[in-house]
């Protein structure tokens, strides 16, 4: 734990040091909400996340093209059995802090990033859905006293996105990801951006959904729409202990849409839903999860 705390902290005041040099400032905030209860209105295995990324740079003028861009990130990561404790996946409270780099290889987008995820007990997630599901009369959530014990991972991920503009209003964005750590994943995948609002965004994508969601806003109003696809090989995954009985599924594909409105610049509100294809063996169907992000700048 403390080699992986220190390698965060090397690398964090590494690109801070660079940040502070070069001026940077705050370029955007992203956020994402997602829970099944939003999506196929089961409270079951990916059950329920949040993001928030701070973005800086030296400015943005459209694309990364006009400079590379930071992005700190905090998660939080739920996961539950569905059929309780020792039947379906274990019960997982997960809590990342990251840093990701964004940048234009001539035509090309480019991101590598490290996260310090924090598993178990120390989290302190599965205490908060007791109680919240105590406050509203819910049961009590499935596997928690046999959730996953305290781990630290350091992980690394990679993604490459080659953006095809179609039109004024669509842009193709095929893309390869690399991730290993927490979870080891191959995956390609592509997705399309279509309408006015989000053609000049910097955008994040959700990791458990492969979502996109806005990191820098641009000031075009109105409607867009994103829709997106991808497969995965998986070789590893922390999430599901071989020597507890869960064994990964080898392939993984997800398929997403959802809608961006932003009727002036500063206010926007995003809705989506994605479809995730079992993730382990003896998941019986796939699931839907949904999605919201609420935005106000003034």
């Amino acid at each position: 734990m403390r080699v992986a705390m220190w390698v965060l902290v090397g690398f964090c005041a590494a690109f801070g040091s660079v940040a502070q040099a070069q001026e940077t400032r705050i370029l955007g905030f992203g956020r994402l909400f997602s829970n099944d209860l939003l999506g196929d209105g089961h409270d079951r295995w990916r059950t329920g996340s949040a993001s928030f990324s701070v973005l800086t740079g030296q400015g943005w003028d459209g694309s990364l093209a006009g400079g590379p861009v930071l992005e700190y990130r905090l998660r939080s990561d739920i996961i539950t059995p569905w059929q309780g404790p020792g039947v379906d996946r274990p019960y997982v409270g997960a809590i990342s802090l990251g840093l990701h780099h964004h940048s234009a290889i001539g035509p090309t987008e480019v991101s590598v990033g490290a996260d310090l995820v924090l598993i178990g007990p120390q989290t302190g997630l599965s205490d908060f859905q007791d109680w919240f599901h105590q406050q509203f009369s819910l049961p009590a959530p499935r596997g928690v006293d046999s959730q996953l014990g305290n781990a630290t991972i350091l992980s690394g991920t990679a993604d490459v996105v080659w953006p095809l503009t179609l039109g004024p209003a669509a842009t193709l964005r095929p893309f390869f990801e690399a991730q290993a750590g927490v979870e080891n994943t191959l995956r390609v995948g592509a997705d399309m951006v279509l309408g006015p609002v989000g053609q000049h965004d910097l955008w994040l994508r959700d990791g458990p959904t492969g979502q996109l969601y806005r990191g820098i806003d641009g000031d075009q109003t109105g409607v867009g729409f994103v829709l997106g696809a991808d497969i995965a090989q998986v070789n590893f995954s922390a999430y599901l202990p071989e020597d507890r009985g869960y064994f990964a599924e080898p392939m993984r594909w997800r398929a997403r849409a959802g809608v961006h409105w932003q009727p002036a610049p500063g206010a926007s509100l995003f809705y989506g839903v994605a479809w995730l294809s079992p993730e382990f063996q003896g998941q019986t169907e796939g699931q839907l999860i949904g999605q919201i992000k609420l935005n106000f700048n003034f």
